[in-house]
Order: structure tokens, then C-alpha cells, then sequence
């Protein structure tokens, strides 16, 4: 599971970089988001804490990111 958790986590850090680039914002909403929360369940269902230590961490980052940018509000 927690193989799973860090793919997941890598993957939605990948979107999360895209993210970052202005006009590519709305990326944050259907790539890094839902992989990262994904990532996130399967971290807490595996005994170790690295997958979803990474999750939170870019799901943080993600969140941030659409604060900055007007996406939540």
C-alpha cells in the first residue's frame, strides 16, 4: 500500500509542478488533487508513513498554490 501511496504521491507532484506554471492552475483541480488524495487514503492504510507524508505535503502545497491563485476562496 504504501508503494501505491508514494506512486500516487509522485505522480500528483508531477501535476503539482505543471500546477505551478501561471495559466496552468486549474491542473491543481483534476490531476494533483484527486491523485494526491488517492495517494493520501492509501498511505493511511499502510503501516508505514512515507506515502502519506508525501501526499500532505503536495496536497499542502496544492492548496496553497490555488489560494494564491484565486481557486479557493
Amino acid at each position: 500500500m504504501n508503494t501505491l501511496s508514494v506512486v500516487f504521491g509522485i505522480l500528483a507532484a508531477l501535476g503539482l509542478a505543471l500546477g505551478l506554471l501561471p495559466l496552468l492552475g486549474w491542473i491543481n483541480w483534476f490531476v494533483t488533487l484527486p491523485l494526491g488524495i488517492v495517494g493520501l487514503v492509501l498511505g493511511a492504510l499502510s503501516r508505514q508513513r512515507g506515502g502519506l507524508t508525501l501526499c500532505a505535503v503536495v496536497l499542502g502545497l496544492a492548496a496553497v498554490r490555488l489560494l494564491l491563485g484565486g481557486g479557493i476562496l
